[in-house]
């Protein structure tokens, strides 16, 4: 089977109530947690590679493991770029075979962000690949991703029709609430459920977007403290919020933090427990046993998406 997009994904994840996991990667044991887990449960599902995981990995290598994992599994993937900052990079990745992309405009004015995510959308739909973009902005940081509090800003929703219809991208990103990284909230955790019933309403049957979707499992985050680390405050969004989210028009949910978060935290307890390991398949393969478990989580506990594929 070949690399899918993700337009027949969310017209069955927005008619079913579910959504569609992205999980960030970035070497071979991280795609073969994700992968395993949706093969078991028969999920659907976007793998996702941003400009740090590129720069980090190799493109090349990056594209191989996944072509590698779709062989392996017969699952429908889909090869998407997260939080391209630049047409450029998207088209870098349209022709290096990816199935989606993102164009990041969401720092920019109204004006300049349409200009940039219709020039992307162009190039995208002659290549037969579908466009993601962003209105609102995210707060925290996450590889290149450094927004402070001050500068992020919630979703308008007088300006989504305007956005869409004037840029033909296939899906939008809201800013509800969450943020990126592992310390999302200071105290209770809130979303703005509000601003996303208003973008259902004025966008009907349109593919909405989590950004920052983590939950920071506190688990994970339990284990690395105990066994060495040090993250003091680190809390995410609550799995019932994004279940209520997935319920709605919601079709797509990124995971990232905590794929990072299982995989130091497995990695941590087994060196801490066996101090003459330095073979790193030995530490690595419980990392990735972590990856699949959490994955398996949050495919049938979170996304809903189990029996979808």
């Amino acid at each position: 089977m070949p690399l899918v997009t993700t337009t027949e994904m969310f017209k069955k994840a927005y008619a079913g109530g579910y959504a569609v996991g992205a999980f960030n990667v970035n070497n071979m044991e991280i795609i073969q947690g994700i992968t395993e887990a949706a093969k078991e449960e028969n999920a659907p599902l976007i793998l996702q590679v941003s400009k740090g995981a590129r720069n980090y990995a190799n493109p090349i290598y990056l594209r191989k493991l996944v072509e590698a994992a779709i062989e392996d599994t017969g699952l429908p993937i889909c090869l998407h770029l997260d939080h391209g900052d630049s047409f450029e990079t998207c088209k870098s990745c349209i022709d290096d075979g990816f199935t989606s992309v993102m164009i990041d405009g969401s720092h920019l004015p109204f004006e300049e962000n349409i200009a940039l995510a219709k020039r992307v959308v162009e190039y995208a739909h002659d290549h037969g690949v579908v466009v993601e973009a962003e209105l609102g902005r995210l707060a925290g940081v996450e590889d290149e991703i450094k927004v402070s509090a001050e500068d992020s800003s919630y979703t308008q929703p007088e300006e989504v029709n305007e956005f869409v219809s004037r840029t033909g991208v296939d899906s939008l990103a809201i800013a509800i609430g969450t943020s990126h990284g592992a310390y999302k909230f200071k105290g209770e955790a809130k979303l703005r459920f509000d601003i996303l019933e208003e973008v259902s309403r004025l966008l009907p049957g349109f593919p909405i977007v989590l950004h920052g979707a983590s939950s920071v499992v506190p688990e994970f985050v339990e284990m690395i403290n105990q066994y060495g680390g040090s993250m003091p405050g680190a809390q995410g969004v609550p799995e019932d919020m994004l279940r209520q989210a997935a319920r709605s028009a919601v079709c797509k949910i990124n995971i990232d933090s905590d794929l990072r978060l299982a995989m130091t935290a497995a990695i941590r307890k087994h060196m801490a427990e066996h101090p003459s390991d330095f073979d790193p398949r030995q530490y690595l393969s419980p990392a990735r046993t972590a990856i699949k478990e959490m994955v398996k989580h949050k495919i049938v506990d979170v996304l809903g998406c189990n029996g979808q594929a």
